[in-house]
């Protein structure tokens, strides 16, 4: 486990990505995020040490939309917070491509729920994930983002 320092940005866990800078940056971003909106540290485990939360996007992504990601997944993290419709439950998955995905669950019936696809500075959209219309998003941390999402329909 590391907590994910959003004033010095690290490529510790993300060294084999090629894109691993940007993919710092993208992680520093959601650290800085979770910090300023939470008031929550951003802690990420390898992928090899919590393969349940890796698992747990990937079931998601396919059941929800039949998306499989090609891409390696280098870290995890999730957190529980306290957003206006009661605990959410955010998992994030950082991947050696350059892709970040994240599942926003707010746990009461009725919440938000969803799938967000944030991409490196610099990377293409993987080919699971053409089809999605992609926003810009500029980031002291990260260069340029682009993000995508979709709406959770099923119960997880």
């Amino acid at each position: 486990m590391s907590i994910v320092d959003f004033k010095e940005v690290s490529t510790v866990g993300l060294e084999s990505s090629p894109v691993a800078e940007a993919l710092a940056g993208l992680r520093a971003n959601e650290a800085r995020y979770f910090s300023n909106k939470f008031e929550r540290a951003f802690e990420t485990y390898s992928a090899e040490e919590r393969p349940d939360l890796v698992n747990y996007v990937a079931k998601v992504l396919s059941d929800e939309r039949d998306i499989v990601i090609t891409a390696k997944a280098l870290e995890a993290a999730e957190l529980e917070v306290t957003g206006d419709q009661g605990p959410i439950r955010w998992t994030h998955v950082f991947y050696e491509d350059g892709l970040a995905v994240n599942v926003l669950y707010t746990l009461a019936a009725g919440g938000k729920r969803a799938v967000g696809f944030k991409l490196s500075e610099g990377m293409e959209p993987p080919v699971e994930l053409e089809a999605f219309k992609w926003a810009r998003q500029k980031s002291k941390l990260a260069g340029t983002i682009r993000g995508s999402y979709f709406v959770v329909k099923g119960e997880y």
